[in-house]
C-alpha cells in the first residue's frame, strides 16, 4: 500500500450505502493513513458519527458551524493529501458539481487543493438520468476522479448499475493512484508517470498526462475496430435461461476510450442494463452466442481490428422449450451443445492487415492457458485477467490485467477500467 502517512478526507453522504464508510474507513486507517470525516445531516441518519470517530480517531464534522463554533473548511482542504466523498448521493454530487454550498463536504471540496475522488452510489434509475450523468461529466471537466458504480441488488430491490464500489476496490485505487504520483515526482517515466483516473492533480503530471492524451487524441483515426462485450444468454425456456456475471463494462469501456482516438467503432453487446452513446460508436443489441457470431462475423469483414472482451457461452441447450418446463420428481437433465467459437474463426478468417486481439478469464495456470489460445485462435495478444485477483473481472468498475504474447507477459496494476482500455488500446496501436 502506498498510503502510509498520507492525510485523507472521507466525505459521506446520505446513502443506505453509508454503512460502508466504517470499512473504507478502516481499511484507510490499516494502510496507515490518518482520515478525518465529513458526514452531511442526512447521512448522520444511516450511520452514527461515533462509529466513524471511533474508528478514525478524529472528532466527526457535519457541519461549517455548529452555533457556537466555526469549523475551518479552508484549513481541512489545505490539510488532506486526497479527498475522497463515498457514498456520494445524486444530491452531494449535484451540489458539488454547481457549487452549492450548503454542507461540510461542499465547503470542504471547494476549498481543497488536492486530488478529488467520488464514488456515488444511488438507484439505477437515478444514476442513469441524464441530470446525475451531466453532474458527473461537470466533477470529472473540473479534473475530479469517479471511481464508477458497481452492479448488482441495490436497497430498492432492483438489480443493476449504482451500487457503491466495494470498500477494498476503492481503497486500491487510491493506493494506486498515490504510488503512481510519487513515482512521476521522483522523475520516474514511462508509463508509470500517467494517473489511472486521468488527467493527474499536479502541474508536472497535469503537463505529463496532456502529453500522453495529445499522442493518443486521434491515433485510432481511420479504423474501424469491432468489439464484442458483455454475456450472452441461452434460453432454456421463456423464463430460463443460462448465462454468466458478465456486466459488459470493460468492452464498454473499450469501446469509448477507442471511438476518443478517432477510431470508427462496432460494438456488439450481449444482454445487459449498461449501454453507451458515444459519438463514433455504432451498438449492435444481441442475446445469444449464435446471434452475436452472426454480426461478428459480418463486421469483421471491413474491420481492421477487433477486441473480443465478451464472455460467450461455450454451450447452449439442445433445444429451447416452448413453455415454462415444470417441476417433476427427480433430476432434470439438459442436454448441451457447442455454441460457434467466434474468436477461432475470426482467427482463421484473419488477413495480414488485421489485427485480433482476445480475453481470457482464467481461474489457474492463467498465463499458460492464454497463450495455448493464443495460437489456437491466431489473435495478435491476449489480455488474462482473473477472478482470483480482488477487484478484477465480473461485476467491479476496475481491472487487474496481463497482457499476453508468444514470449513475453506485461503486467498491469489495478486500475479503473476506462484506464486499462487505454492500456489495451496502446499495445494495439504498438502493433
Amino acid at each position: 500500500m502506498s498510503l502510509s502517512g498520507k492525510k485523507i478526507i472521507l466525505g459521506v453522504s446520505g446513502s443506505i450505502a453509508a454503512y460502508k464508510a466504517a470499512l473504507i474507513v478502516r481499511g484507510l486507517v490499516k494502510a496507515g493513513a490518518e482520515v478525518k470525516v465529513l458526514m452531511t445531516k442526512a447521512a448522520t441518519d444511516f450511520i452514527s458519527p461515533l462509529t466513524l470517530a471511533t474508528l478514525s480517531k478524529h472528532a466527526v464534522t457535519t457541519s461549517v458551524h455548529d452555533g457556537e463554533s466555526w469549523n475551518n473548511h479552508v484549513a481541512l482542504g489545505l490539510w488532506a493529501d486526497a479527498m475522497l466523498v463515498a457514498p456520494a448521493t445524486a444530491t452531494t454530487l449535484g451540489k458539488m458539481a454547481n457549487g452549492i454550498c450548503d454542507s461540510a463536504i461542499v465547503a470542504v471540496y471547494l476549498s481543497a487543493r488536492c486530488p478529488v475522488f467520488f464514488a456515488p452510489a444511488m438507484d439505477l434509475d437515478m444514476w442513469a438520468h441524464p441530470a446525475t450523468k451531466r453532474n458527473v461529466d461537470l466533477l470529472k471537466s473540473y479534473g475530479n476522479h469517479l471511481i464508477d458504480v458497481g452492479t448488482g441488488e441495490l436497497a430498492s430491490g432492483l438489480s443493476g448499475a449504482g451500487r457503491l464500489a466495494e470498500p477494498e476496490d476503492i481503497i486500491e485505487l487510491l493506493s494506486a493512484f498515490m504510488a503512481r504520483t510519487q513515482d512521476a515526482e521522483q522523475g520516474m517515466k514511462g508509463a508509470r508517470d500517467e494517473s489511472p483516473f486521468g488527467p493527474p492533480t499536479s502541474p508536472s503530471l497535469r503537463a505529463a498526462g496532456a502529453k500522453k492524451m495529445a499522442e493518443r487524441e486521434q491515433d485510432l483515426a481511420n479504423q474501424t475496430i469491432l468489439i464484442t462485450a458483455g454475456p450472452t444468454y441461452e434460453d432454456l425456456d421463456p423464463v430460463r435461461y443460462l448465462g454468466n456475471r458478465s456486466t459488459g463494462r470493460m468492452g464498454i469501456a473499450l469501446a469509448e476510450a477507442a471511438a476518443a482516438r478517432g477510431a470508427k467503432v462496432d460494438l456488439v453487446l450481449g444482454p445487459t442494463e449498461l449501454t453507451t452513446e458515444q459519438d463514433g460508436i455504432t451498438v449492435h443489441n444481441v442475446r445469444s452466442a449464435r446471434e452475436m457470431h452472426a454480426v461478428s462475423v459480418l463486421k469483421w469483414r471491413t474491420a481492421n481490428a477487433a477486441i473480443l472482451a465478451a464472455a460467450v457461452a461455450d454451450y447452449r441447450p439442445s433445444r429451447t422449450e416452448a413453455g415454462k418446463i415444470k417441476k417433476k420428481d427427480g433430476p432434470l437433465t439438459v442436454k448441451l451443445v457447442r455454441n460457434p467459437d467466434i474468436a477461432a474463426e475470426l482467427g482463421q478468417e484473419k488477413k495480414p492487415h488485421q489485427r485480433l486481439v482476445g480475453f481470457a478469464l482464467e481461474t489457474e495456470n492463467g498465463v499458460e492457458n492464454a497463450r495455448g489460445k493464443l495460437k489456437k485462435k491466431n489473435f495478435d495478444f491476449i489480455v488474462l485477467n482473473s477472478p482470483n485477483d480482488k477487484g478484477a473481472a465480473f461485476g467491479h468498475a476496475t481491472n487487474k490485467i496481463q497482457l499476453v504474447t508468444g514470449n513475453k507477459v506485461t503486467d498491469f496494476e489495478l486500475k479503473p477500467k476506462a484506464a486499462v482500455a487505454h492500456d489495451i488500446l496502446d499495445a494495439l496501436v504498438g502493433l
